[in-house]
């Protein structure tokens, strides 16, 4: 899965082929915050006819507990579900069990939206069949009166990345940043997400995807010092230390830049 997910309503039918030719890593079709009560049942019944008609997605389910989730579970037998997206994940034993209910096994993208859910990080990444967290990061600020989405979420934010790269799982996805006249603070929260380890960053329109896929590729001079760092690692057969540009490059360097020039294939 890609940098870039591309969340659309369940209930807006309409935009589903179109948020799959946004150029996102994957589209999300929402059956949680973007859909009224009042139009559950009619979402669910788009997503499957979508869904059988060929279409591939992952779903966000709403949150265990809610008057939906059962209803939501019964959906995810459908074809075509490349992951399932779950809220509000607070609770090691819950998500054990939700995983266990599902109708066919599917990778597990668990959002982090509150303070109980950070908490618990050590235990829910330990839960098998979880395969990438995303942080909820509006929910988050809710749950804690954190108003400094920068600096004031930095600790919680690391604290996810940090849960991923232990637990061995895919570096998480940072949440959505909600303004949309102009690509100014999408780059920065771009930038941002991508120096503190985020492996991509959930988006809530189709212009948002080019800004984030770009700023999670590597740069021109990303790849330019990675192929000259290899360059020299693969000349001198080193198995230590060498020296490029007047510093020191050891085994870990090494492994970044192949891991860069990776990403760019």
């Amino acid at each position: 899965m890609d940098c870039s997910l591309l969340f659309v309503p369940g209930d807006r039918p309409e935009r589903f082929d179109r948020a799959v030719a946004s150029g996102a890593g994957g589209i999300v079709i929402d059956l949680e915050d973007a859909v009224q009560p009042d139009a559950k049942d009619k979402a669910r019944a788009n997503i499957a006819t979508w869904l059988q008609q060929g279409g591939k997605a992952v779903v966000r389910i709403n949150a265990i507990g809610t008057d939906w989730y059962e209803d939501d579970i019964a959906l995810l037998a459908n074809p075509g579900i490349s992951a399932v997206m779950l809220p509000m994940v607070e609770d090691a034993s819950k998500l054990t069990d939700f995983i266990t209910a599902l109708p066919t096994p599917l990778p597990v993208i668990a959002l982090i939206e509150t303070a109980r859910g950070l908490w618990g990080l050590g235990d829910l990444v330990a839960v098998k069949g979880v395969s990438r967290l995303g942080f909820g990061s509006i929910d988050f600020q809710l749950d804690t009166g954190i108003e400094d989405e920068d600096q004031g979420l930095l600790y919680a934010r690391s604290q996810v990345v940090l849960a991923s790269a232990m637990a061995g799982l895919q570096p998480p996805f940072d949440g959505v940043c909600v303004d949309l006249d102009g690509d100014g603070a999408l780059i920065r929260d771009t930038e941002r997400a991508k120096g503190l380890g985020f492996g991509g960053k959930l988006c809530i329109h189709p212009r948002q995807v080019a800004v984030v896929n770009t700023g999670f590729a590597p740069t021109a001079e990303e790849l330019d010092w990675a192929k000259r760092v290899v360059a020299v690692s693969d000349a001198e057969g080193a198995k230590g230390a060498i020296r490029l540009d007047g510093k020191l490059i050891d085994a870990p360097i090494v492994s970044r830049a192949r891991r860069l020039l990776g990403a760019e294939a």
